[in-house]
């Protein structure tokens, strides 16, 4: 068909259909919209596209027993060429004529299919079965292990990679006769082990893989406070932190999960995997190599090469090799060092380390472009002129680490400003020394203040219209298939949500009622406001770009202002403020991913809920084991390596904000006021880029993020250049290079290629702790290739000037 062009190019061609000869792609479609503010949508010069949907094709759902078939219909429709001005979301009212039987993001046809068999038992015994128990494993053995250096974790990957095997092991053990309870037909075995009962493990996996972020105060309170909580006290403020953000995703649910242009790519790499796994299980593929096997092969690879990066020859993931030409060159550690130096440089072999900010076959090609300009223009730029200027007593520090120093050049020591009772003593404070930042910290700290109010300015601008008509929607009104698909599930009522979170609050109170906890109700409730206001906003973010834009320094510093000395209650705000947005996030990434693999919503809300709980009742336990049991636990002496580094962080963070506060450290007159301009800088910067886009909506002004600029920094540091450097070159060959110019290949194997490797490196990680590391006392390999890049200065974090007595002021208070 023959396409009328316009200056923006806005026809919908017709969809013709022809034989595909690679059964599980449907081939590209030009979907030429009107999506201003959606990056992700292509707004390029239309042509006659063809496709062949999975309902098209007449195929099933190979992976079960069942199948769905959509009605085929061919539509085709023109849209005026001045709807190119719009600045709309895929969130406004759709028409009929825009009903398609694909998404119109490759990134979805790539990952997920178009169709769905409702009648396919989800909630089943083995679900909960498997879940629960993978759920209690998970989450006590990422939590026993996380004190402990070198740490391991078990990434829910690796739980998603079990449940296959262990649901179609029970599919051949259990009995299929069937059972009526009180009217309900149910059975051990109702039948195959299907996709969606994968997913929904799967999901609960995700729920609890990543650490119960409130035990973190509890252990803080008792190495660095001398406090002893109680059980009680631990359990409910842990079941309130982590649960009260899943109710807000009740309210989010229509912003962030529903529509279209949520793309949760995060959630798509979940998604190819099941699919993948349950889709060709026990069957050969003939005509090429399937994803099964493409996966297989990868994920063994990438097992078997950790060997060499991670533990035979570890030069090739610190690979600084122009410091170990001149390892006591500082001006040359400084620039080129990948510990404490700004990692001038773009070569690492290990993919741990080009993954370190997120697997760079995820993010779209635009948001890495995005953070990588910010990245060189803020740390490789601006932050070797102000250490090599000696700006704030720079050059008497590492130029990037996280620790803060004190007036000798020594590591601060937040012990020496503390009384007995962990309360900030303003005398020692002023015996001891006021605190100093290295550059890039300062950096990093100004660039998650612009952060929080680009994040604001952003999303009114571009979507503050989207956000009100969205009120008004339910999942009926979305047009996109899988929409339409999950249509056919009751939603979870919004009481569900409602009562989650009123049980979560009540939790909160009693637990900072029956314990000091240094925390007013009244700071409890600002802390929850402050994570709500962000929810949307940074969610928006997340879901179109997989960039997280963290609020936990706005936390802190918000803490320091209003519990000043409090260090305890500057833990507590933290977490409430910080996490509970974290926790909705987390949870709308999960709800995605069962929008996509058409799991029931009331399943999906209580399979998350419950690993949850079971979560915090399984970390609180095995840290209480912990405490009673390991000798010198959280101790630097600790015999088995039970140091607790997250601790002592977490506990440095406190006395900072909490103790030594933000008024001394930012206010007028402060040594790093200038830090707060920072606010401004973030509040300003996206609205010429706004304007651009607008004036000129074809051009590469509208792939430009602030918000996604700032929030890609959050990393900064620990991670230095070649974090950055190594995800951009990684990133630009697959997100550009192979999906621009072997598209085909890119929607086949490129959401595989990126699981296969992130689990890989997993099953490294914990074959070489367990196996090399862990028994008695561990093996390690004394050779050049693993001691090279640690005999220079970037790895001693050897300053430019060394102190000759104390630097800085005389007086302080």
């Amino acid at each position: 068909m023959e396409a009328k062009s316009s200056s923006y190019a806005l026809n919908l061609p017709t969809l013709l259909r022809r034989r595909n000869s690679s059964p599980d792609v449907p081939e590209d479609v030009d979907y030429v919209m009107s999506h201003l503010n959606d990056p992700n949508w292509d707004l390029s010069q239309p042509s006659t596209a063809t496709t062949e949907t999975f309902a098209e094709k007449g195929q099933t759902s190979s992976w079960t027993d069942h199948s769905f078939r959509e009605t085929e219909t061919e539509t085709a429709s023109q849209y005026d060429s001045s709807r190119a001005g719009n600045s709309r979301l895929d969130l406004r009212e759709a028409k009929v004529e825009e009903f398609n039987d694909e998404s119109p993001y490759a990134e979805v046809r790539a990952a997920v299919p178009n169709v769905d068999d409702p009648t396919i038992p989800v909630n089943t015994f083995r679900v909960w079965f498997l879940g629960i128990i993978i759920s209690v494993v998970l989450s006590g053995l990422n939590h026993f292990f996380l004190p402990r250096w070198p740490s391991v974790a078990i990434s829910a990957l690796i739980a998603q990679l079990v449940a296959l095997p262990a649901g179609k092991f029970l599919e051949w053990l259990l009995p299929t006769r069937k059972f009526n309870t009180f009217g309900y037909v149910w059975s051990f075995n109702p039948g195959p082990f299907s996709v969606k009962e994968h997913t929904v493990i799967t999901v609960m996996a995700n729920a609890v893989y990543t650490d119960v972020y409130a035990t973190t105060i509890f252990a803080a309170q008792r190495v660095w406070y001398n406090q002893r909580p109680t059980v009680g006290y631990e359990l409910l403020l842990t079941l309130s932190s982590q649960m009260i953000g899943y109710a807000w995703a009740g309210i989010a649910r229509k912003f962030l999960v529903w529509p279209s242009s949520m793309i949760w790519p995060s959630a798509l790499v979940s998604c190819a995997l099941l699919n993948t796994l349950n889709r060709n299980w026990g069957k050969k593929e003939t005509k090429h190599i399937s994803r099964e096997k493409f996966f297989l092969f990868v994920t063994i690879g990438s097992t078997l090469y950790y060997f060499i990066p991670g533990f035979l020859f570890t030069g090739l993931s610190m690979f600084s090799w122009v410091c170990w030409i001149a390892p006591q060159n500082q001006t040359v550690n400084t620039l080129f060092g990948y510990n404490t130096g700004l990692g001038l440089g773009f070569l690492t072999f290990d993919w741990s380390m080009i993954s370190w900010l997120g697997s760079p076959l995820v993010s779209p090609w635009w948001t890495e472009a995005n953070v990588f300009v910010a990245f060189v223009f803020i740390y490789w730029f601006i932050a070797p002129i102000l250490y090599f200027k000696n700006v704030l007593f720079a050059k008497f520090f590492p130029i990037s680490t996280s620790t803060a120093f004190d007036n000798t050049g020594m590591p601060y020591d937040i012990t020496a400003v503390v009384d007995q009772n962990g309360l900030f003593d303003v005398e020692k404070y002023k015996a001891y020394s006021p605190l100093f930042m290295p550059v890039t910290l300062q950096l990093a700290y100004g660039t998650q203040f612009a952060l929080i109010t680009a994040v604001v300015v952003h999303t009114f601008l571009w979507y503050r219209h989207d956000i009100v008509r969205q009120f008004r929607r339910s999942l009926r009104d979305e047009k996109d298939v899988h929409s339409r698909l999950m249509a056919a599930y009751p939603e979870v009522p919004g009481w569900w949500y409602g009562a989650l979170f009123i049980v979560a609050f009540v939790f909160g109170i009693v637990a900072i009622q029956i314990y000091d906890a240094q925390f007013p109700v009244w700071a409890y409730i600002l802390a929850l406001v402050l994570g709500f206001i962000f929810v949307l906003p940074v969610g928006i973010i997340r879901a179109i770009t997989n960039q997280l834009a963290a609020i936990n320094v706005l936390a802190e510093f918000v803490a320091g202002y209003v519990l000043p000395g409090r260090p305890v209650g500057a833990m507590v705000f933290k977490t409430f403020g910080f996490v509970s947005m974290y926790q909705s996030l987390f949870f709308l990434n999960d709800l995605k991913i069962g929008h996509y693999m058409k799991i029931p919503p009331r399943v999906m809300f209580m399979a998350q809920v419950v690993a949850s709980t079971l979560a915090c009742f399984v970390c609180v336990g095995v840290q209480e084991w912990q405490f009673s049991n390991i000798v010198d636990f959280c101790m630097p002496t600790q015999k088995d390596g039970f140091i607790c580094n997250d601790v002592n962080t977490f506990a440095t963070a406190s006395i900072i904000w909490g103790g030594i506060g933000p008024q001394r450290l930012f206010s007028p007159g402060a040594m790093y006021n200038w830090v707060l301009y920072f606010f401004l800088i973030g509040a300003f910067l996206p609205i010429p880029f706004y304007f651009l886009a607008r004036r000129y909506p074809t051009s590469f002004w509208r792939y430009v993020n602030i918000p996604v600029c700032f929030a890609g920094l959050a990393q900064l540091p620990p991670a230095t250049g070649i974090n950055y450097s190594s995800f951009m070159a990684v990133g630009a060959f697959f997100q550009w290079f192979m999906r621009r110019y072997h598209f085909r290949w890119w929607l086949r194997f490129n959401y595989i290629l990126s699981a296969g490797l992130d689990i890989g490196v997993s099953l490294g990680m914990v074959i070489v702790f367990f196996a090399l590391q862990y028994p008695k006392g561990g093996v390690t390999l004394n050779w050049w290739g693993n001691t090279v890049w640690q005999n220079t200065f970037d790895a001693l974090g050897m300053p430019a000037l060394v102190a000759n007595g104390t630097i800085g002021p005389e007086v302080w208070s």
